[in-house]
Order: C-alpha cells, then sequence, then structure tokens
C-alpha cells in the first residue's frame, strides 16, 4: 500500500455513517434484556434520559461513549453494536446478526468472508503516540460493513495512551483514506519523517484544522494540540470507527 498520497485540501467535509441498523441493534438488546423498557433501559446506564434511547433507537445522536456504556453494562460485543458483526449474547441464548449476510454458521463455527484489509501495527509509540506507518502489513482482518467497499481502506493498531480514553493501546482503528474529514474527527495523520529517506510518521488524533501554512491536531492525553507545517503534511486519513479485534 502507497502512503504518499498528499492530502492539500484546507476544508475537510467528513460524510456522517448511517446509524439507523445501530439503533435497530440498540432496541433489539433491550427487548432481549427482558422487554426492558425504554425508561428501565435508560435507568440502568444511569445519566441517560428515556428520550435518549428513543432517539438512539432511531438512529439520532449515537456517539461511540454511548456504545461503549451499553456494551459495558449488558455485557455485549461492543463490535456487534458498532458494525452488526458477530453475535449478541443474551441470557437464553445467542441472537445472531441477521444483516451479515456474507456469514455463516456451521456447527459452533462462525465463518467469516467478505472483504478484508491490511492491519499495520507497531511495536511502540513515541512521547506524542507518533509511529512510522512503513508499509509493513501484520495481517489481513476483515473489514466492518461500510468499509469493505472503500478503495485503500487499512486498519492500524494505537500505540500509547495518548488518545484514551477514546482510543486505548493496543485498540484496532479502521480507516477510510477516500472520506474528506472536518473539525473533530479523529484521524490518522502521516508526517514527513525529519530522518531523510525514512518512512512517515503517523499520529492517531482528533482534527482541529489544516491550512496553507499548518495542520493542528488535539492530543487527550495529556491534553495538548501538535502543530505541523503545512508543507510536512503527507496525508490525513478519516478513522470510521475502533475497537478491539480479539
Amino acid at each position: 500500500m502507497s502512503f504518499n498520497e498528499r492530502d492539500r485540501d484546507a476544508d475537510y467535509v467528513a460524510d456522517v455513517p448511517d446509524t439507523d441498523d445501530i439503533g435497530k441493534r440498540i432496541k433489539q438488546l433491550r427487548e432481549a434484556r427482558g422487554g426492558l423498557s425504554q425508561s428501565e433501559f435508560a435507568s440502568k446506564l444511569g445519566k441517560t434520559t428515556r428520550g435518549a434511547v428513543g432517539n438512539w433507537e432511531r438512529g439520532l445522536g449515537i456517539k461511540r461513549e454511548n456504545l461503549e456504556a451499553i456494551a459495558a453494562k449488558f455485557s455485549v460485543s461492543f463490535e456487534w453494536l458498532a458494525t452488526g458483526r458477530g453475535e449478541m449474547e443474551v441470557a437464553n441464548g445467542k441472537i445472531s446478526n441477521a444483516t451479515e449476510p456474507s456469514n455463516a454458521r456451521v456447527g459452533d463455527k462462525l465463518l467469516e468472508t467478505g472483504e478484508y484489509i491490511p492491519l499495520y501495527g507497531h511495536a511502540v509509540g513515541g512521547i506524542d503516540g507518533e509511529f512510522v506507518l512503513n508499509g509493513n502489513k501484520l495481517d489481513e482482518i476483515l473489514a466492518p460493513p461500510g468499509l469493505s467497499r472503500a478503495r485503500g481502506a487499512y486498519a492500524v493498531t494505537c500505540a500509547g495512551e495518548s488518545m484514551e480514553p477514546r482510543y486505548f493501546d493496543g485498540e484496532t482503528v479502521f480507516v477510510d483514506p477516500m472520506k474528506r474529514v472536518s473539525r473533530g474527527d479523529f484521524v490518522v495523520a502521516q508526517i514527513a519523517n525529519p530522518d531523510d529517506g525514512a518512512a512517515p510518521l503517523a499520529y492517531i488524533k482528533r482534527f482541529v484544522r489544516h491550512n496553507d501554512k499548518e495542520l493542528i491536531l488535539e492530543q487527550f492525553n495529556p491534553p495538548k494540540e501538535l502543530h505541523f507545517d503545512h508543507r510536512a503534511v503527507v496525508s490525513v486519513h478519516y478513522i470510521v470507527l475502533g475497537g478491539r479485534t480479539s
């Protein structure tokens, strides 16, 4: 995979992923947990209203932190909630993913078919979580729905704690290099390595802005802004979602 694509647009605009199917899975989970009402479901989550749950089930206002809270509270797979892949375990058995026709079950084995994308990684990140993205592939993993047909899609393993609590060390982020991004999106930014001939340095951060002078990224832990000369920016790629893959 080539990492030499230069992205010089000063104004990034991101597409918003369709969350209707996520809402359907939240409703499916609520009903599977003893037919909880929306109010009861909200109460178990704490600091959540019935109206918020109703909005989620309509595909409105769903944030990653909402899905993480639901997955933790009700002991279900975050990956299932976010992408529909795999299974959701419930007290009286299992509910298979009915929205992923490419999956088939033979006995106890789930056979997954579909598009696979390269997974890139690294042993350790630098002081700001930077790492060398040199195109060395660790593995190939199944692309989440919505990303399998994206040209040039790839996944990266996070290193370090610089973006906690959003992304954790060892977590995998899925990247669509063809989507344009806007302020507040999470990105994999590649910056020319100061060592001549070396592979670019990559950063998993939150996008602030990019103009003809500089690229600004936000880091969470510790909180800070990173500034890069515009001339050193190799690419800025949109992170679709993240999570543990094993």
